[in-house]
């Protein structure tokens, strides 16, 4: 019987040191793994107890969460350096989210979410250089350097907010687009347990059942608005009940697979023309709110060191792969190696490459430009051109 490509894969990754020894490690080309428990609402039933994943898959998911997670302790750094200026809320701890969720979505389903973005514009395929060269205000950001932590974009992927919970009412009228235009599409629509309580959130729900649009609303819980944990600033924390009309989910979102069948669930249930359903990913930060927030004067080290040792996304999802022998050990080693070698590039490119030219400060304002006037001015733009026209 011929070796799978998985296993010719590990067998060559087991030849070192020139000793001529082959050594056979047959890896599994799939494998089905267990899903964590889900929580109903207004559900009959749930996604899958257990889904299959394939080898390569899962290089996909590790090597996702990991190039995240690396990513942002490069920014964290940057920022200390005084690289980054402004704001940065970092999305360590979180990474099963947005990848979870990626596995299942498509380029064409569009995703908007709160200002902690920077995993999520990853996943939505912007390059680690471009997300760093954006923080640093780069013209190779992928906002061309002007939007800075929290205004990243790429197609369908509509940030990158600012202001709390104002991405919810949006989503839904990218999710009422998708309807007008009979697309078969979902929206993802993101917001965290801070932003839970905002009266608009309330009013896209509303919307958003009684016209049934193919929205996905997704609250990811990191327990800390803030500094405000979730049980002191809300009368209930069970965020995937509080659509009451709107069936919803509540997701281990520490479980990349268990993310991503819910997703596959919710997907499926909105394109079925059921209209929306809510999702909380309960997940956990590593970081303060922002870089600005040390993190530690409203909950303990000991708390953030446990959650880290015991329920880290990327570490128990790697001990899986080993005992499901769906990629071997060395191989997630070379893993590692190459994502470093990534960001460490990145923010190289992301310290060095060119700042805009200050003619950038004009464009992107207006769609179309008055044509015909070359020395276009708008006012307000800088303390030399106030004035002009």
């Amino acid at each position: 019987m011929p070796l799978s490509s998985s296993a010719i894969r590990a067998n060559l990754l087991l030849l070192r040191g020139g000793c001529g020894l082959f050594v056979s490690s047959r890896l599994a080309s799939s494998a089905m793994l267990s899903t964590r428990p889900y929580k109903l609402h207004k559900l009959e039933s749930g996604p899958a107890s257990e889904a299959q994943v394939t080898s390569d898959e899962a290089r996909k998911y590790y090597r996702d969460m990991a190039t995240v997670r690396r990513m942002e302790t490069a920014a964290g750094n940057l920022y200390k350096e005084k690289a980054i200026r402004g704001f940065c809320h970092l999305y360590s701890g979180q990474e099963a989210c947005c990848v979870g969720m990626e596995a299942v979505l498509d380029r064409n389903d569009p995703v908007i979410t709160a200002y902690r973005a920077h995993g999520w514009t990853y996943t939505r395929g912007v390059p680690v250089k471009a997300v760093l060269s954006e923080l640093t205000g780069r013209a190779s950001g992928c906002a061309k350097g002007k939007g800075g932590s929290m205004h990243m974009y790429n197609h369908n992927f509509y940030g990158g907010n600012g202001i709390v919970g104002a991405q919810v009412p949006l989503g839904a009228g990218i999710a009422f687009a998708q309807k007008y235009r009979e697309d078969k599409r979902v929206c993802v629509t993101l917001y965290g347990d801070g932003a839970a309580n905002q009266g608009q959130v309330f009013e896209a729900f509303n919307m958003a059942k009684l016209w049934d649009l193919p929205c996905i609303f997704v609250c990811e819980n990191n327990k800390y608005g803030m500094g405000t944990a979730v049980e002191r600033a809300a009368a209930s924390t069970a965020y995937y009940t509080r659509g009451d009309y709107i069936p919803g989910l509540w997701v281990d979102a520490m479980d990349v697979i268990t993310v991503r069948e819910a997703t596959r669930f919710a997907k499926d249930w909105c394109l079925s023309g059921k209209g929306p359903i809510l999702l909380e990913m309960e997940t956990y930060r590593y970081h303060g709110h922002s870089m600005s927030d040390p993190g530690t004067s409203y909950r303990t080290r000991e708390e953030v060191q446990s959650m880290r040792q015991m329920r880290d996304p990327i570490a128990s999802f790697r001990q899986t792969l080993l005992t499901a022998e769906l990629v071997a050990e060395e191989e997630l080693k070379e893993i590692d190696q190459s994502v470093r070698k990534e960001v460490d590039e990145a923010v190289q490119a992301a310290k060095t490459n060119a700042v805009p030219d200050p003619k950038e400060l004009y464009t992107n304002v207006y769609s179309q430009p008055p044509s015909g006037q070359p020395n276009y001015r708008i006012r307000g733009i800088d303390q030399f051109t106030w004035s002009a026209n």
